[in-house]
């Protein structure tokens, strides 16, 4: 199973939209995939039509009490996609982590014990808006992090307090992290400013930066409210066909050998 962490520390950058689109994307391709909502907002549930009141065993299980992930892990509306879904508890296992042995692996731990991950051949992270204990564990967990990054001047200030985190990451915890890649989101093709930070994200991330920008537009902004991907949504709609296409490029970009799992 390749594991993906999709994750920015700054909030409102289309992150969860991004995860919630890509897994949907990949599970119609014949990906068993599997969706890990590791943010307390529980916005990515709430995004594949999972109520606040039908959430039994969740992220906060796995991390804190040790359950294992078949016990917590769910299918969704869209087949082949399965979700560990978020609730409020995991609001408090920041500070409930910090005293328990190997804190930033207990992702890592759940995901690799013996048979857990080898019903799926992709796992996404959808991490919370920082860069604490949770987004720890997913980095740890992670082989590869996706970064989606907002077509805006203070985003380019994020991006490289999260280079360096990963880089910390990977000579403390996870030495074989990489970069799958950086998709710019909300982009505003009559704004100026976007043409300019998209320009300088390219110049100084050269190839990993995906070549699918993601526009803002309405359908996508709309869909979550109905519990539905903008994908099964309005499947026509201009950032569907973006989150296709990116879909296309992040399988192209993941370990050759484990594409035929």
């Amino acid at each position: 199973m390749i594991t993906v962490a999709v994750a920015n520390q700054k909030g409102g950058v289309g992150k969860t939209t991004t995860a919630i689109n890509i897994v949907t994307a990949m599970a119609a391709t014949g990906w068993r995939t599997l969706l890990i909502d590791l943010d307390p907002q529980g916005n990515a549930s709430t995004g594949l039509g999972i109520a606040g009141d039908d959430r039994d065993r969740s992220t906060y299980d796995l991390l804190i009490e040790g359950a294992i992930l078949s016990d917590c892990s769910r299918p969704t509306s869209i087949p082949g996609l399965d979700i560990v879904v978020a609730t409020q508890d995991l609001s408090g296992a920041e500070v409930e982590l910090v005293t328990v042995d190997e804190r930033t692996a207990r992702l890592r731990q759940a995901l690799s014990a013996k048979g857990q991950g080898a019903g799926y051949d992709v796992c996404f992270i959808d991490c919370p808006p920082s860069l604490g204990l949770l987004t720890l564990n997913a980095l740890s967990a992670a082989d590869k992090l996706l970064v989606p990054l907002q077509c805006e001047f203070f985003a380019l200030e994020g991006l490289s307090q999260l280079l360096q985190t990963v880089e910390r990451v990977q000579q403390r915890f996870n030495p074989g992290l990489g970069i799958v890649g950086v998709v710019l989101t909300m982009f505003d093709r009559r704004n100026r400013l976007t043409d300019q930070v998209a320009a300088d994200v390219r110049d100084c991330l050269g190839a990993l930066v995906f070549e699918s920008v993601i526009p803002r537009n309405v359908r996508l902004s709309e869909a979550p409210s109905h519990g539905l991907p903008a994908l099964v949504y309005d499947h026509q709609c201009a950032g569907s066909r973006a989150y296709i296409s990116l879909a296309r490029e992040i399988i192209g970009r993941l370990p050759q050998q484990r594409k035929a799992a």
